[in-house]
Formats: structure tokens, sequence, C-alpha cells
């Protein structure tokens, strides 16, 4: 347990110093809470929560709530649909702060794999965005491959894995159709049989520019399905 705490105390220190060092924009901070629970054998409940800032955490850039309902129709392969709500703040050339709200139903399906021990899946998501301030609507197409990497030995208990994703976002409608690419690097550090902590850095490329987080998430899992299959 020791040597968790230094190793995510290491690691956050680092990301503060790169934050400290870098103009806003450029280095930013991304903080998450994912849950994800089991209603039935076939239908999971996931829920976020994420915080992001321009700086350690005080100068707001993002806030949003998101949940979704999945099913599996065949193995590893789970349709869902959601909703997510949003707080955008940006800033305007002349360093005032503009506030937008958005709220985005979405589907999306999602595949399963695995390529030896590593797990990988595929995320197909279709986002409807009501945004105001002013009024806009965008239909926007995902697709994010995710890959999880095991450090332990075949037989080991998990401590450490690592995270490796990359996502493409385009507009269905829109004179410029790609909106970003957001690619994720870092690792998880498990906390409980059903918890973890990761820590990734995560570069997002859009039209004319390119914004960096340090990121800190936690996650855990729970069943509450009635009758639980042994």
């Amino acid at each position: 347990m020791k040597i968790k705490l230094q190793l995510i105390i290491i690691i956050v220190l680092g990301f503060s110093r790169l934050v400290d060092a870098q103009s806003r924009d450029n280095y930013n901070m991304w903080f998450q809470y994912l849950m994800s629970a089991k209603l039935t054998d076939k239908n999971t409940l996931t829920a976020l929560s994420q915080y992001r800032s321009f700086d350690m955490a005080y100068d707001t850039r993002l806030f949003l709530v998101s949940a979704y309902v999945d099913y599996e129709v065949a193995n590893e392969v789970r349709p869902a649909v959601g909703a997510m709500f949003l707080v955008l703040d940006s800033y305007r050339s002349d360093s005032s702060k503009k506030e937008r709200y958005e709220k985005r139903p979405f589907q999306q399906v999602s595949l399963g794999g695995n390529i030896g021990r590593t797990s990988i899946s595929h995320r197909f998501r279709v986002e409807e965005r009501f945004i105001s301030n002013p009024d806009e609507f965008i239909v926007r197409l995902r697709y994010l491959i995710s890959l999880r990497i095991p450090f332990n030995r075949a037989g080991e208990k998990e401590k450490l894995y690592g995270i490796l994703k990359n996502e493409i976002r385009m507009n269905v409608v829109k004179e410029d159709p790609f909106d970003s690419n957001r690619l994720t690097a870092g690792i998880g550090i498990k906390t409980g049989k059903n918890s973890a902590i990761e820590v990734a850095f995560i570069n997002q490329l859009e039209t004319g520019s390119t914004s960096n987080y340090a990121y800190i998430g936690y996650r855990n899992s729970f069943d509450w399905r009635k009758n639980k299959n042994k």
C-alpha cells in the first residue's frame, strides 16, 4: 500500500510541475469519477462526473455529468442509450470568460475482445448536441478504441495496468467535419478488487489548436443484481 501511495504522489507532483510550467490552453487538469453497476445479467448502468480546469483546479474549463444503460445482445456486443449535461467555459480573445450549457442525448455500440491478455474495446457513438449561448445543434460521430494492458504476470494478482486510447470525433453537417482527435496514455493502480486510480496524459487535437491534460480519475464497480449468478 505504501508503494502505491508513493507512486501516486510522484505522478501527481510530476503532472503539477508540468501544468505550472505551461500556459493556459496548452496544459490543463482533468478529474473524473466513473462507476459501473450490474443491474441484471445483461444490463449495466455506467455513470460519470468530470471536471476540467485551465489550471490545477480553480479555473473551470468544463463540468459534466453523464449516464447510460447498455444491454448485451451478444457476447461482448453492447448497444446503449444515455444522456449528458455539460457546463462549458472558454476564454474570449479579450480574456473574459464565456459560459455555455449543453444537453447531449447519445446512442452507442461497444464491442469487446482480447489480444492475448490485453483487452481491446471499440465504441461507436452518435451524439445530438443542443448548445446554448448562442443556440446551436450539432450531430457528432465518435469512434473510440481502447487497450487495457496488464503489467502483472499470468496468475499473479493485478496491481498495475496500462491504458492506451484514441478517439476521433466528426461532425455530420458542418463546413469542417473534423471535430477533434483525442489520444490518451497512462496507468491504472488497483486500490481494491473493484476499484482503481488512473493517471494519464491526454492530448486533444482540434482544427487550429491543441490541448493537453494531466488526468486523474477514480473508478469502481458494483453488482446490484437481485439474483446474482454464482
